[in-house]
């Protein structure tokens, strides 16, 4: 259980992040949920952990602006102590082919899917090193595995995370910190749902268990690592139906 510790989920308003910050609230941590764009649904969040015997509060940041989430990890130090858990789950995609893809739309998505990660593992490792505990549990994907066409910036931003991921377990192991990374495949998600049926198909076809995940799933694998994980550190662990096994 995690009964006393501050849990900071990024991008938690919704789908995997909404996932993941109401599992830890049933765990017993009190869940940061950290929204960039809509407050009300990041509110909705919270108040239905709080609702059910949870304990939640919502920090609004964008985690692409340095000064912006250094001073949200003050802030939830000043006010709580400091950060015992951090989930990196914020994440936007700007898709396109690699010859059409602008500047914009590559540096868009590395902002916030891989230097956002950076910023908030920086800020709060700081608080987990004087407490000499942290467990750090960074959202990549099976895309930053294998690649895939017209996401090149955002194969790219979830490959350096696990590079990232692997580089800060080194650092931070011997100051009780894990750093781990969960890689899901194809998530019951808005934005899987707005898929072609024949898309969707054809995807279910390369997943030896058949189906596309739900986002507890991944849910769960994080408060695994997150409560049971003291042992593991430094890994990648692929919650994707088999897909790249």
């Amino acid at each position: 259980m995690l009964t006393g510790k501050v849990a900071l989920v990024t991008g938690a308003s919704r789908g995997i992040g909404c996932a993941i910050a109401r599992k830890l609230a049933k765990m017993g941590a009190l869940v940061i949920v950290n929204y960039n764009g809509s407050k009300e649904a990041a509110e909705a969040v919270a108040g239905e952990i709080c609702k059910v015997g949870g304990s939640a509060v919502t920090y609004g940041c964008d985690v692409a602006d340095e000064a912006a989430t250094t001073a949200m990890i003050a802030a939830i130090t000043k006010d709580y102590g400091g950060i015992d858990i951090l989930v990196n789950n914020a994440g936007i995609t700007r898709d396109n082919l690699m010859l059409r893809m602008t500047d914009a739309e590559f540096d868009a998505v590395l902002a916030t899917n891989l230097k956002g990660a950076f910023h908030t593992m920086r800020a709060a490792a700081k608080t987990m090193l004087k407490k000499r505990y942290g467990r750090i549990i960074n959202i990549a994907s099976v895309t930053g595995m294998t690649g895939n066409a017209g996401q090149a910036n955002y194969a790219a931003a979830k490959a350096g995370l696990i590079g990232m991921t692997k580089t800060a377990a080194r650092e931070l192991a011997s100051r009780g910190i894990t750093v781990n990374a969960v890689a899901p495949g194809f998530i019951e998600t808005d934005m899987t749902r707005k898929l072609p049926e024949e898309i969707r198909k054809k995807a279910c076809g390369q997943i030896p268990l058949g189906r596309f995940g739900q986002p507890e799933d991944v849910a769960d694998a994080v408060a695994f690592l997150a409560a049971e994980g003291a042992y593991l550190t430094g890994q990648v662990l692929a919650v994707d139906g088999g897909m790249v096994m």
